[in-house]
């Protein structure tokens, strides 16, 4: 044992000699990693868990924000450094601290076509595919390094998707794709991706830490739908300057996260990119050169004099690297350029901005928290066309959990529910294109590799979800209803001139969820049954009966996570 303890520091000296120079890595719970942060979440409505932290701002950091010995094991019933063949305190005064992270198994399945969000590295995919994540974590004095790769494996296999049989539907449709870099399918064979994942090399100081990350991000205070950043997408490359913990004031704890990034496009073309109408092609080729740049802030206030209040903002601007040439395209502070929508600004329009305002509340001694989060499409606005219009270019989320005793002790039943809306309800907005997450200009949209930032669901989505379940610390088991609306804006776009309502493109999703703890194994599970209305708009009408079934499909999604925490 006491060899592989010695491979072990080896090895973590290695990585930072190998990685060092390229990218840099600090101690998290992973977003993507099975049970723990629904666990955190509801440990904090209970009062087991320090009520400062705002879980605005993920990941999370326990050992900072919760006082906790080890990060990883929240209840101190994981590991023993005392007695463990993986886990060290070293030096003097225990300064040291080498880990192995969770070794993480999660697996998807979908039968027919893809579905599925905040997945992180996991791709749209029929069939199987397997993300499989291990590593240690360094800290040294104020250096920290976190070095957690992701191997990613999916079939990818084929199926059906936009239909071709409506001209007009297509030429409405790529108006859409060609604003936004969101392929159906990554390419035509099986796709298989090292990724540098939940990793990043850091610098900390009392609760503040700066350095260099590839780990997913979630800003906002919802469970389901981040408008801002979420884990849709794989993570991407990233400065960050953050807080590890709620920062004490004589008005009460801040919390905030500032970064500058790096986002890659897909490299795969949208569904049907060789098609013609009357010899005009409908698919309009993105930059050859398509890196981005992505910048963004975010803060958390709790007052003093409000307990269980948290109120918070954050902004992004994102842009072509080949069009930064000033102070405003670099950090997220002076980029508003507040004027008329309606007014040509160059430099504002080669931009996409998001920012949002956000709550969330909590109450321990009742076990409840009820939050929201309303974002715009473009930071630009004067206030006095807010003041007027606020519903212009608008999106938003609303939700609450509840924790409700049971007879015997320790059992809760959980009921949550959560509503986002990014659809447009002005006809102007939708008529001009100004759906979120598509660009006129930034035409690869607000995705990274392919995949969107904000709402897994993609751009003018609603979605509508309840939970009714039942838990007992790591342990739940849960009943979810899914209402997604897919493009809202889409629909309106091209259905106005009919007014035809059966074509809305419409998902409705049961899903049967368990999460469980087995000593050290974290198993989760969530086994949903996909029922769409329409798939794709797609509806033939029949001129003498007017209730007539769209293309409407089945599919069926399993997904299983498996944590392994090292004693």
């Amino acid at each position: 044992m006491r060899s592989l303890d010695s491979i072990l520091k080896k090895i973590a000296v290695f990585s930072f000699l190998l990685i060092g120079p390229v990218c840099a890595f600090g101690q998290t719970v992973p977003l993507n990693t099975p049970v723990l942060e629904e666990y955190m979440r509801r440990m904090q409505l209970l009062g087991k868990l320090d009520g400062s932290s705002s879980f605005a701002i993920r990941p999370l950091y326990p050992m900072d924000a919760f006082q906790r010995y080890n990060g990883i094991d929240l209840d101190s019933t994981f590991t023993d450094f005392d007695t463990s063949t993986f886990h060290r305190k070293y030096g003097q005064d225990d300064e040291g601290t080498l880990m192995a992270m969770p070794f993480t198994y999660r697996t998807q399945f979908n039968s027919e076509y893809p579905f599925g969000l905040n997945n992180g590295a996991m791709i749209p995919n029929r069939g199987f595919q397997h993300v499989l994540s291990g590593g240690i974590y360094l800290e040294q004095g104020g250096l920290s390094i976190q070095f957690q790769p992701e191997l990613l494996i999916a079939a990818n296999r084929d199926f059906s998707g936009f239909p071709i049989e409506h001209q007009s539907t297509i030429l409405f449709y790529y108006e859409y794709m060609n604003r936004i870099d969101t392929p159906e399918r990554f390419g035509t064979s099986r796709y298989v991706r090292f990724l540098p994942g939940q990793s990043s090399i850091r610098y900390n100081l009392e609760g503040f830490s700066v350095g260099v990350s590839t780990e997913n991000l979630w800003w906002g205070p919802s469970r389901r739908n981040s408008l801002i950043l979420s884990n849709n997408a794989q993570g991407f490359m990233h400065f960050t300057a953050n807080t590890r913990k709620p920062i004490e004031t004589p008005v009460g704890h801040f919390e905030g996260q500032m970064i500058a990034g790096f986002l890659n496009g897909s490299r795969f073309l949208p569904p049907h990119a060789d098609y013609t109408i009357q010899n005009n092609p409908v698919h309009i080729p993105k930059r050859s050169v398509d890196g981005r740049y992505l910048s963004g802030i975010i803060l958390s206030y709790q007052p003093k004099w409000v307990p269980g209040l948290f109120l918070g903002y954050s902004a992004t601007n994102h842009l072509y690297r080949q069009d930064m040439d000033r102070l405003g395209d670099y950090v997220p502070f002076f980029n508003g350029q507040k004027g008329f929508s309606s007014v040509e600004n160059p430099i504002r329009d080669k931009r996409q901005q998001f920012s949002s305002g956000f709550f969330r509340w909590i109450s321990q001694e009742g076990h409840f928290e009820f939050y929201g989060e309303y974002g715009t499409n473009g930071n630009s606005r004067r206030m006095s066309e807010f003041l007027i219009t606020p519903e212009r270019n608008r999106g938003f989320t609303l939700g609450f959990s509840n924790l409700m005793p049971l007879r015997k002790e320790g059992s809760f039943l959980q009921i949550s529910a959560e509503m986002t809306q990014t659809g447009q309800t002005i006809r102007e907005s939708i008529r001009n294109l100004d759906t979120w997450y598509i660009h006129d200009h930034v035409r690869h949209g607000y995705t990274h590799n392919g995949q969107v930032l904000g709402v897994g669901y993609g751009p003018a989505a609603n979605v509508n979800w309840i939970e009714i379940g039942w838990v007992k610390d790591f342990n739940r088991i849960a009943f979810h209803f899914e209402r997604i609306v897919y493009n809202n804006d889409f629909y309106y776009f091209r259905y106005e001139a009919s007014k035809d309502w059966r074509n809305k493109y419409v998902d409705l999703v049961p899903s049967l969820v368990a999460d469980w703890r087995f000593g050290n194994l974290l198993v989760h599970g969530n086994f949903q049954y996909v029922n769409t209305l329409n798939y794709m708009w797609f509806l033939e009408n029949q001129p003498d009966q007017y209730f007539v079934p769209g293309l409407d499909r089945k599919n069926f999604v399993a997904t299983l996570g498996v944590s392994y925490i090292l004693k």
